[in-house]
């Protein structure tokens, strides 16, 4: 379907080969754009990536985000800007801190700049619950990439419009919890958690990609968009992928990890303050859109901040059933159920042969 924000652009996608980048550039092509840029440093997924679409209209290009070189060259003729390249696991952040300052933060900021120089109209960058009350490496990078977000917002003189978006755990992406709890009962082994009763936020990768269309359409100057996501716990996760799969087994508890939350968060409650509630949305406005030392240092604020954040504890919780319901409709475990389902009729005919 034709959209006008896309149609006709040339986009660039950071980090283009992982699960979002794979996911939008499919809805992408469907808005009829110029041109689709995928860059990233993995050119093996490039490969299949493209074997898989064989669209002339999709570009690759080679590249880190830690090169401003590689990031510059990418951006050439660029209209709309998607910023997901990132490192995202945890426990990776706790060991290699600085690997990750690099790509989030700087790589983050070479991409902007890139964005800027080259007159880019709009950048959408990706941001995570992490980087709200953040107590890990990968959270405290992404707040500094929000953070540079904002202040190249207030910099950007040539039209360039950079706004974000934060997302909690996206169902069925890479390195996450479902894709690992699917694998242990195909195996036949207890499913592994953290904490029970900890809470995240559910969203399918089909309602990040509206979330980031949604601030590519309304983002002004330093916005953050959050979309509001029900969250349920971890056990009912684990139970409710056991009760798909038809295969009821032990959930052990092995202890919660470094860096992680009982609870996630997706906007502060100093951030609620300022935001502006849009229904399936928040907007989370910038403290100031222009350098502005007075609002900083002499000048208070007249709101109170009289209630908590939005957070994976206190938004609407899925029960078992819709939670199975959810994971039922996820177009990344169709596979998974269809080997499934095969695996059962075979059983059943060796049963009775």
């Amino acid at each position: 379907m034709r959209d006008p924000a896309i149609s006709g652009k040339t986009i660039l996608i950071t980090g283009g080969t992982g699960s979002f980048g794979s996911t939008v550039t499919r809805v992408l092509l469907a808005s009829e754009p110029a041109k689709v840029v995928i860059f990233s440093r993995d050119e093996k997924k490039q490969y299949d990536m493209r074997n898989a679409y064989r669209d002339p209209r999709l570009e690759f290009h080679i590249g880190d985000v830690r090169d401003p070189g590689s990031v510059d060259r990418a951006m050439h003729g660029v209209d709309l800007v998607f910023h997901a390249a990132a490192l995202k696991q945890v426990p990776t952040g706790e060991f290699f801190p600085i690997e990750l300052v690099r790509t989030n933060i700087l790589g983050s900021a070479n991409v902007m700049e890139a964005a800027i120089d080259h007159e880019a109209s709009r950048v959408v960058i990706l941001s995570t619950d992490k980087a709200v009350y953040p107590i890990n490496v990968m959270g405290m990078t992404k707040a500094l990439m929000e953070k540079t977000m904002i202040a190249n917002a207030r910099l950007a003189r040539n039209g360039t419009v950079l706004c974000g978006v934060r997302y909690g755990n996206v169902m069925y992406s890479r390195g996450s919890v479902i894709p690992l709890f699917v694998n242990q009962v195909a195996a036949g082994q207890p499913l592994t958690v953290t904490n029970r009763k900890m809470t995240r936020f559910m969203m399918p990768l089909s309602d990040c990609v509206e979330l980031v269309r949604y601030a590519l359409a309304h983002g002004a100057q330093g916005d953050l968009f959050v979309r509001k996501s029900p969250a349920t716990t971890i056990e009912t996760v684990a139970e409710a992928v056991q009760t798909i799969f038809a295969r009821p087994g032990t959930i052990e508890e092995i202890g919660v990890r470094g860096g992680e939350k009982m609870h996630e968060v997706l906007v502060s409650a100093e951030e609620l303050a300022r935001a502006e509630d849009r229904g399936a949305y928040f907007r989370i406005l910038p403290e100031s859109r222009d350098i502005d030392y007075e609002r900083y240092f002499t000048k208070g604020k007249l709101r109170l901040i009289e209630r908590g954040g939005y957070a994976s504890d206190s938004t609407e919780q899925l029960s078992l059933e819709q939670t199975v319901a959810l994971l039922r409709a996820l177009p990344e475990l169709q596979p998974a159920l269809a080997a499934n389902a095969g695996a059962h009729r075979a059983s059943v005919v060796l049963a009775y042969a």
